[in-house]
């Protein structure tokens, strides 16, 4: 089979190398899985960089989440078992962790549904516990984790503010039903989310960036905020003024999604019941920009790692178009 192998760390598009390789075998409590959809996430670029939490073995395959069909037929979503991620034709991936593909989307949205959508309903409800009514800032709103979050929050019944840079992202935050839109490259995100909430502030901030993104959302975080740390993608690591946060009275949440796989995977199958339901009521649907074949995956994965896409961009294996 072909699949992308990673031999050294470094820059996706100079490390990832497109190989002949045999298929991967399964492990106890294992399954082979064809890939029909492979969806490209950031931590893809923090694997190659050699950046990420978990560092495979040289050489390795990156791709985290993909949407394929096991030898009985079963459509699933799954994360493969490192280092046989998913840009490849085959991958193995725990029995127990499988979940099946929504009937409401197909192979390239079903691909994109898994983590970054998990990522954003346990944030916005598990740990911030928002509300209807209440204000929702998204940062990297016309990003692939931002994208999720807006829906989310839309579908909760939140007003929702989005973050963006470039006024192509800005078209795009919009066109997923951000009530408003905030350039940072030429608008001040501080008196925007001030203005907009009359002065109250937002009450929940989605921060999938870090950086300067969290150094703005502190100054306009309403009474009793709350502001999730999802990520770093901006690569800068906030320091938090503790003493800004007992002032403020706010509330700075983490959140580490893969943990629950861990501790409680009864409500990662939870959530994705949840969110299969919201995709056949059309609140929820992936924002996929483009469909690459396998050939493709490497450019496609550096256009991510530098913020340079919009949405999900999907490896298809296959080159099917579904």
């Amino acid at each position: 089979m072909q699949a992308w192998r990673v031999h050294r760390n470094g820059e996706p598009s100079e490390v990832m190398r497109l190989e002949e390789t045999g298929r991967p075998t399964p492990g106890d409590g294992q399954v082979l899985i064809e890939v029909l959809a492979a969806n490209i996430n950031f931590p893809d670029a923090l694997l190659c960089r050699g950046q990420y939490q978990v560092r495979p073995p040289l050489p390795f395959t990156p791709g985290v989440e993909i949407c394929g069909r096991t030898a009985d037929g079963r459509r699933v979503l799954a994360t493969p078992t490192l280092p046989h991620g998913g840009f490849a034709e085959y991958v193995v991936a725990d029995e127990a962790a499988l979940l099946p593909a929504p009937d409401a989307l197909g192979d390239a949205e079903a691909a994109a549904l898994h983590i970054g959508y998990q990522t954003g309903w346990f944030g916005l409800h598990r740990r911030a516990h928002l509300r209807a009514g209440e204000t929702l800032l998204v940062h990297a709103a016309a990003g692939g984790v931002g994208s999720a979050a807006v829906q989310l929050g839309k579908a909760t019944g939140a007003t929702v503010i989005g973050v963006v840079g470039g006024p192509e992202k800005a078209r795009v935050a919009a066109g997923i039903g951000c009530d408003l839109v905030i350039d940072r490259h030429g608008e001040d995100i501080v008196a925007a989310v001030k203005e907009a909430t009359g002065g109250r502030g937002a009450d929940v901030v989605y921060d999938p960036v870090g950086g300067d993104a969290y150094a703005k959302s502190v100054k306009c975080v309403a009474f009793e905020g709350r502001v999730i740390v999802v990520g770093f993608a901006s690569g800068v690591i906030p320091t938090p003024a503790l003493n800004h946060a007992l002032v403020k009275n706010y509330s700075i949440v983490g959140l580490h999604w893969g943990l629950y796989n861990a501790k409680d995977p009864a409500a990662v199958r939870a959530c994705h019941d949840e969110l299969t339901r919201l995709a056949e009521q059309g609140a929820v649907k992936p924002l996929i920009s483009e469909r690459v074949g396998l050939a493709g995956a490497a450019d496609a994965v550096q256009r991510v790692a530098d913020g340079a896409s919009t949405g999900r961009i999907v490896v298809l294996p296959s080159g099917a178009a579904r």
